[in-house]
């Protein structure tokens, strides 16, 4: 197989899940698919707690819980005694910005391609303490020395209170060097927390080997876990000072029993979530990465094409198994968050294509991914209806 063509399927892999066969979905990336197997798996549980609610939450349930946790964070390289599992990375991260208890003279470092949630998150926690955000720009494409020198120049010791940085950023789907970076903030002592969102199963990783302060990833993108279901990861310094969004029964045990405990909520995503590993090991986890992130790269250029760019012009993500990347858009369109989200339907709606848009330095980027279940013929539908709709797109 030349490099030109796309990967071979994986049998079967596409039978696992319950997509519209009607729609090609090209965005695993922003809400996951969950495999039939794995919701299977879900509703076993949660039809065990409808049977005997005070049972199912009364007898055995922070054993179940911690056990789940061993699992996931063994499949991480994560300590489990410091890794507490929380609904979703966004939600680690207000846990962090209220733990680490901002002072008016402080600030937080984050780079200008941090996801939106993430980056609102900490603009509210610096209103509420009187710190500051301060963005570093880090151009799309730079190579890891250049991102970590970026980095690097703007940290403040003294001032700067946290350093919060991707380590595959959603908009643009650019890897950045997190250990390199947790090293270079390390001189300084500042501490820095990983968002992580896309790795667990996209990327091989070891968690305890990057050695931040905090990293966070979800299990219920390319973990194949049901939504609602990511780990955080804390450093043996930080344990201590771990203040829970929501004070439950649980708050004197400390981390991470005072976060995972949160009363009545649904156990049942997490519970099921070694299910999703378990899918991705079946499969053969070398394979799948091996499958998404040449197909994506197949998607990435195809689509290119058929809006003229050449393939210096595609950006790369900076390292190998990445499963998700981006296509420029011609100038003008998308450039403002409203605008994307109003291109991304029109795709949905007209080409029956799900995708992600995302406006990020002034330019529209159309974000494609790949997971076991796509197709190469769903790109090239794309990529031979594309033009005409942005032409359409931009006239209106």
């Amino acid at each position: 197989m030349s490099a030109e063509d796309p990967p071979r399927s994986i049998p079967g892999a596409r039978l696992l899940f319950s997509l519209d066969p009607a729609v090609s979905y090209l965005n695993h990336g922003s809400f996951g698919a969950v495999p039939v197997g794995v919701q299977r798996t879900q509703q076993r549980l949660r039809d065990e707690m409808e049977a005997n609610p005070l049972r199912f939450y009364g007898t055995g349930l922070l054993d179940r819980i911690a056990h789940t946790r061993r699992h996931l964070a063994g499949f991480l390289g994560a300590d489990p005694d410091g890794s507490a599992l929380v609904p979703n990375t966004t939600a680690a991260v207000s846990l962090v910005l209220q733990s680490v208890r901002l002072g008016a003279s402080d600030e937080v470092l984050m780079t200008d391609q941090m996801y939106g949630a993430v980056a609102l998150a900490v603009r509210r926690q610096c209103r509420r303490s009187g710190a500051s955000a301060r963005t570093v720009a880090v151009p799309l494409g730079a190579p890891a020395r250049e991102v970590v020198s970026r980095i690097r120049a703007a940290l403040r010791p003294g001032r700067t209170r946290l350093l919060v940085v991707d380590q595959l950023a959603s908009a643009t789907a650019a890897l950045f060097p997190v250990r390199e970076i947790v090293a270079a903030a390390r001189e300084h002592d500042i501490p820095v927390l990983v968002d992580a969102a896309h790795v667990p199963g996209m990327l091989p990783v070891d968690v305890s080997a990057i050695g931040a302060d905090f990293w966070v990833g979800n299990l219920h993108k390319w973990g194949l876990a049901p939504r609602g279901t990511a780990l955080l990861n804390v450093a043996p310094a930080w344990r201590r000072r771990i203040d829970p969004l929501v004070v439950s029964w649980d708050q004197e045990e400390g981390f991470p029993r005072s976060v995972e405990y949160q009363g009545t909520i649904d156990y049942t995503p997490w519970l099921a979530a070694p299910a999703g590993i378990f899918t991705l090991r079946t499969l053969g986890l070398e394979a799948v990465r091996e499958h998404n992130a040449a197909l994506v790269a197949y998607g990435q250029r195809v689509v290119g094409e058929a809006l003229g760019l050449a393939p210096a012009d595609l950006p790369d993500p900076g390292g190998p198994g990445v499963s998700i990347r981006v296509v420029p858009l011609p100038s003008g369109l998308a450039t403002t968050v409203p605008e994307a989200h109003a291109l991304r339907q029109q795709i949905s709606d007209k080409l029956a294509v799900e995708t992600a848009v995302n406006a990020w330095g002034g330019r529209g980027l159309l974000r494609l991914s790949a997971q076991v279940y796509n197709r190469p013929e769903e790109y090239h539908h794309l990529a031979e209806h594309l033009p005409a709709l942005l032409s359409e797109f931009r006239s209106r």
